[in-house]
């Protein structure tokens, strides 16, 4: 379903979307589209997007062709969703302590459309950072390993 949904290929697309959109939740899937999992999310944004036309848009970004975004956003697990309002990076509460991005492929459509209600209506507000209402036992759960090079 990749191309079904509109691809932003360079930084100065993605700083035009990040900028153009007024009271709209803009929703940047980074990832790759040969990848399973961002398939699977993927097809998940293209059902829910006549749903969620009204009060939300939504893109996909390669994470090789936009490198900038994915250090900014420190990319590591793809797929992985970021969301903006008003030019604003929007950050969730998932109960994890990254805040900045959703990581992984949601668990049914039902829980993408309430997290862009809840993102939409708190930024809405003038909020910055909102509480996911998703279930936790729905969030995908990923072990952050450092090591010293």
């Amino acid at each position: 379903m990749a191309w079904a949904l509109a691809h932003l290929c360079t930084k100065r697309e993605v700083d035009g979307a990040v900028r153009s959109f007024a009271d709209k939740v803009l929703i940047l899937r980074f990832g790759r589209s040969s990848d399973p999992g961002c398939m699977q999310l993927d097809e998940l944004l293209w059902k829910t997007s006549q749903q969620l036309r009204k009060m939300a848009s939504m893109y996909l970004v390669d994470v090789d062709e936009v490198p900038v975004y994915t250090r900014y956003f420190d990319i590591s697990y793809v797929p992985s969703t970021v969301f903006f309002f008003n030019g604003q990076h929007i950050k969730v509460d998932y109960g994890s302590p990254d805040h900045t991005k959703f990581v992984g492929c949601f668990k049914c459509k039902q829980d993408l459309i309430d997290l862009v209600e809840v993102i939409f209506r708190g930024a809405m507000r003038g909020k910055l950072i909102v509480r996911s209402p998703i279930d936790p036992r729905n969030l995908p759960r990923y072990d952050l390993l450092y090591c010293d090079l």
